[in-house]
Protein backbone atom coordinates (compact mmCIF):
# COMPACT_ATOMS: atom_id res chain seq x y z
CA UNK A 1 0.00 0.00 0.00
CA UNK A 2 1.48 3.26 -1.00
CA UNK A 3 1.64 5.72 1.64
CA UNK A 4 0.81 9.05 -0.89
CA UNK A 5 0.38 9.39 -4.70
CA UNK A 6 2.69 12.26 -6.22
CA UNK A 7 1.59 13.91 -9.72
CA UNK A 8 4.29 15.13 -12.16
CA UNK A 9 3.27 18.10 -14.38
CA UNK A 10 5.15 17.87 -17.46
CA UNK A 11 5.05 18.73 -21.17
CA UNK A 12 5.07 16.85 -24.68
CA UNK A 13 9.13 16.77 -24.60
CA UNK A 14 9.71 16.05 -21.22
CA UNK A 15 6.25 13.55 -20.79
CA UNK A 16 8.37 10.26 -22.22
CA UNK A 17 11.75 10.67 -20.33
CA UNK A 18 10.18 11.18 -17.51
CA UNK A 19 7.40 8.42 -17.37
CA UNK A 20 10.34 6.20 -18.47
CA UNK A 21 12.17 7.06 -15.06
CA UNK A 22 9.39 6.82 -12.85
CA UNK A 23 8.85 3.43 -13.92
CA UNK A 24 12.55 2.63 -13.62
CA UNK A 25 12.48 3.87 -10.00
CA UNK A 26 9.15 1.80 -9.21
CA UNK A 27 11.38 -1.41 -10.67
CA UNK A 28 12.59 -3.21 -7.27
CA UNK A 29 16.13 -4.49 -7.15
CA UNK A 30 18.32 -6.35 -4.54
CA UNK A 31 19.71 -3.17 -3.53
CA UNK A 32 16.92 -0.68 -3.33
CA UNK A 33 13.40 -0.75 -3.17
CA UNK A 34 10.72 0.60 -5.16
CA UNK A 35 9.60 4.28 -3.45
CA UNK A 36 6.25 3.59 -0.73
CA UNK A 37 4.37 6.20 -3.26
CA UNK A 38 3.37 5.96 -6.56
CA UNK A 39 3.27 8.64 -9.19
CA UNK A 40 0.95 10.28 -12.19
CA UNK A 41 2.13 11.98 -15.09
CA UNK A 42 0.24 15.00 -16.37
CA UNK A 43 1.12 16.54 -19.75
CA UNK A 44 -0.53 19.64 -19.84
CA UNK A 45 -0.45 20.25 -24.07
CA UNK A 46 2.44 23.14 -23.86
CA UNK A 47 6.21 21.58 -25.45
CA UNK A 48 8.15 22.90 -23.01
CA UNK A 49 7.83 22.48 -19.52
CA UNK A 50 9.67 25.49 -18.38
CA UNK A 51 7.18 27.49 -20.05
CA UNK A 52 4.29 26.41 -18.11
CA UNK A 53 2.78 29.40 -15.94
CA UNK A 54 0.57 29.56 -12.85
CA UNK A 55 -2.57 30.30 -14.87
CA UNK A 56 -2.12 27.65 -17.10
CA UNK A 57 -1.57 25.13 -14.66
CA UNK A 58 -4.97 26.42 -12.96
CA UNK A 59 -6.79 26.31 -16.61
CA UNK A 60 -5.76 22.75 -17.33
CA UNK A 61 -5.10 20.78 -14.16
CA UNK A 62 -8.74 19.97 -13.14
CA UNK A 63 -8.61 16.74 -11.72
CA UNK A 64 -6.64 16.08 -8.36
CA UNK A 65 -8.78 13.46 -6.79
CA UNK A 66 -6.47 10.72 -4.73
CA UNK A 67 -3.35 13.18 -5.49
CA UNK A 68 -1.76 14.05 -2.28
CA UNK A 69 1.23 15.94 -3.98
CA UNK A 70 2.27 17.77 -6.84
CA UNK A 71 5.83 18.30 -7.96
CA UNK A 72 6.68 20.80 -10.80
CA UNK A 73 9.30 20.92 -13.20
CA UNK A 74 12.50 22.81 -12.19
CA UNK A 75 12.64 25.51 -14.22
CA UNK A 76 8.93 26.15 -13.86
CA UNK A 77 8.63 30.20 -12.35
CA UNK A 78 5.35 30.15 -10.94
CA UNK A 79 3.51 31.01 -7.48
CA UNK A 80 3.29 27.81 -5.39
CA UNK A 81 1.96 29.07 -2.26
CA UNK A 82 -0.85 30.32 -4.37
CA UNK A 83 -1.42 27.07 -6.23
CA UNK A 84 -1.14 24.71 -2.94
CA UNK A 85 -3.82 26.90 -1.61
CA UNK A 86 -6.07 26.89 -4.44
CA UNK A 87 -6.00 23.00 -4.77
CA UNK A 88 -5.35 22.22 -1.25
CA UNK A 89 -2.35 20.03 -1.74
CA UNK A 90 1.27 20.56 -1.40
CA UNK A 91 2.91 21.89 -4.67
CA UNK A 92 6.98 21.86 -4.77
CA UNK A 93 9.65 22.26 -7.52
CA UNK A 94 11.42 19.55 -8.69
CA UNK A 95 14.86 19.59 -9.90
CA UNK A 96 15.80 21.12 -12.88
CA UNK A 97 17.14 17.93 -15.04
CA UNK A 98 15.40 14.67 -15.19
CA UNK A 99 17.64 13.13 -14.91
CA UNK A 100 18.56 14.07 -10.99
CA UNK A 101 14.75 13.34 -9.93
CA UNK A 102 16.37 9.39 -8.62
CA UNK A 103 18.91 11.56 -6.57
CA UNK A 104 15.75 14.02 -5.61
CA UNK A 105 13.73 11.04 -4.18
CA UNK A 106 17.06 10.28 -2.29
CA UNK A 107 17.48 7.20 -4.63
CA UNK A 108 21.11 8.77 -6.67
CA UNK A 109 22.37 6.97 -9.37
CA UNK A 110 25.93 6.25 -10.39
CA UNK A 111 26.63 9.44 -12.29
CA UNK A 112 28.48 8.77 -15.89
CA UNK A 113 31.67 10.47 -16.83
CA UNK A 114 30.48 12.88 -20.08
CA UNK A 115 34.08 14.48 -20.50
CA UNK A 116 34.90 13.27 -24.15
CA UNK A 117 32.73 14.72 -27.15
CA UNK A 118 33.08 16.74 -30.19
CA UNK A 119 30.24 18.60 -30.02
CA UNK A 120 29.02 22.43 -28.58
CA UNK A 121 27.25 22.28 -25.82
CA UNK A 122 24.94 24.77 -24.99
CA UNK A 123 23.43 25.83 -21.80
CA UNK A 124 20.10 27.71 -21.24
CA UNK A 125 19.57 30.23 -18.97
CA UNK A 126 15.34 29.49 -18.97
CA UNK A 127 14.00 32.25 -16.46
CA UNK A 128 16.82 34.96 -17.46
CA UNK A 129 14.25 37.89 -17.61
CA UNK A 130 13.36 37.32 -14.05
CA UNK A 131 17.34 37.30 -12.88
CA UNK A 132 19.40 40.09 -12.30
CA UNK A 133 22.86 41.21 -14.82
CA UNK A 134 25.05 39.30 -12.01
CA UNK A 135 22.79 36.97 -11.18
CA UNK A 136 22.76 35.55 -15.15
CA UNK A 137 26.46 36.24 -15.02
CA UNK A 138 27.54 34.18 -12.32
CA UNK A 139 24.44 31.53 -13.57
CA UNK A 140 26.33 31.67 -17.53
CA UNK A 141 30.08 31.04 -15.04
CA UNK A 142 28.82 28.02 -13.52
CA UNK A 143 27.21 26.61 -16.64
CA UNK A 144 31.19 27.38 -18.29
CA UNK A 145 32.43 25.52 -15.52
CA UNK A 146 30.28 22.40 -15.64
CA UNK A 147 31.05 22.31 -19.24
CA UNK A 148 29.16 24.52 -21.80
CA UNK A 149 30.28 26.43 -24.68
CA UNK A 150 27.86 28.22 -25.44
CA UNK A 151 24.93 30.08 -23.32
CA UNK A 152 21.82 31.00 -24.52
CA UNK A 153 19.91 33.72 -23.02
CA UNK A 154 16.11 31.86 -22.45
CA UNK A 155 13.24 34.00 -22.67
CA UNK A 156 9.76 33.76 -20.84
CA UNK A 157 6.29 34.54 -22.15
CA UNK A 158 4.46 37.55 -21.24
CA UNK A 159 8.03 39.08 -19.47
CA UNK A 160 10.01 41.90 -20.99
CA UNK A 161 13.29 41.22 -20.70
CA UNK A 162 14.61 45.03 -20.64
CA UNK A 163 18.19 44.26 -18.78
CA UNK A 164 18.76 41.65 -22.33
CA UNK A 165 21.50 44.42 -23.94
CA UNK A 166 23.27 44.87 -20.50
CA UNK A 167 23.21 41.23 -19.49
CA UNK A 168 24.65 40.33 -23.49
CA UNK A 169 27.62 42.67 -23.05
CA UNK A 170 28.76 41.84 -19.78
CA UNK A 171 28.71 38.31 -20.79
CA UNK A 172 30.92 38.81 -23.83
CA UNK A 173 33.26 40.87 -21.32
CA UNK A 174 33.88 37.51 -19.35
CA UNK A 175 34.59 35.91 -22.82
CA UNK A 176 31.33 33.60 -22.68
CA UNK A 177 30.07 32.64 -26.39
CA UNK A 178 26.56 33.88 -26.67
CA UNK A 179 23.82 31.70 -29.10
CA UNK A 180 23.14 34.61 -31.84
CA UNK A 181 23.12 33.47 -35.44
CA UNK A 182 23.81 29.74 -35.98
CA UNK A 183 23.20 27.42 -38.95
CA UNK A 184 20.22 25.32 -38.37
CA UNK A 185 17.46 23.91 -39.61
CA UNK A 186 13.91 25.04 -38.56
CA UNK A 187 11.16 22.33 -37.38
CA UNK A 188 7.45 23.66 -38.55
CA UNK A 189 4.58 22.31 -37.11
CA UNK A 190 0.76 22.55 -36.92
CA UNK A 191 -1.12 24.14 -34.23
CA UNK A 192 -2.70 20.60 -33.99
CA UNK A 193 -1.96 17.36 -35.63
CA UNK A 194 -2.95 17.23 -38.99
CA UNK A 195 -4.22 20.80 -39.29
CA UNK A 196 -2.39 21.59 -43.01
CA UNK A 197 -3.86 24.98 -42.63
CA UNK A 198 -2.02 26.10 -39.55
CA UNK A 199 1.03 24.83 -40.77
CA UNK A 200 1.28 26.44 -44.14
CA UNK A 201 0.19 29.67 -42.25
CA UNK A 202 3.24 29.10 -40.10
CA UNK A 203 5.34 28.67 -43.11
CA UNK A 204 4.48 31.92 -44.98
CA UNK A 205 5.52 33.60 -41.57
CA UNK A 206 8.39 32.07 -41.07
CA UNK A 207 9.33 33.11 -44.56
CA UNK A 208 8.56 36.92 -44.02
CA UNK A 209 10.86 36.89 -41.00
CA UNK A 210 14.13 35.46 -43.07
Amino acid sequence: MYKEVILFLTGKLAERQLTKILENMSIPSPCKKPPEWNYRVKQLGLSVAALMTGDLILRRLKDIKGINKVILPGRVRVDIKKLSKSYGIPFERGPEELRDIPEFFGRSEKKKKLNKYDIKIFAEIVDAPNMTVNQILKKALHFKKEGANVIDLGCLPDTKFEHLEQSVKILKKNNLEIAAKINSIPVIIPSKSGDLKSLYRAIELFKKKE
